[in-house]
């Protein structure tokens, strides 16, 4: 669970990127271990967030 960082409310998660210009976050000439970030919304105050999910993360660290 997100907390927004402007009014405290829950965010909703999993929400992606989507259209065009590859979305995806990787080390510098490693294509191998791009990852898609996901967004959180607040639906109170309108606040998004990127965030790499635990998984995804994983992934970076290696």
């Amino acid at each position: 669970m997100r907390k927004c960082i402007r009014c405290g409310e829950e965010m909703k998660e999993d929400f992606v990127f989507t259209g065009g210009g590859g979305n995806v976050i990787r080390p510098k000439g490693m294509s191998l271990k791009a990852v898609n970030p996901k967004v959180a919304v607040c639906f109170k105050c309108g606040e998004v967030s990127i965030y790499i999910d635990a998984e995804n993360l994983e992934k970076l660290k290696r």
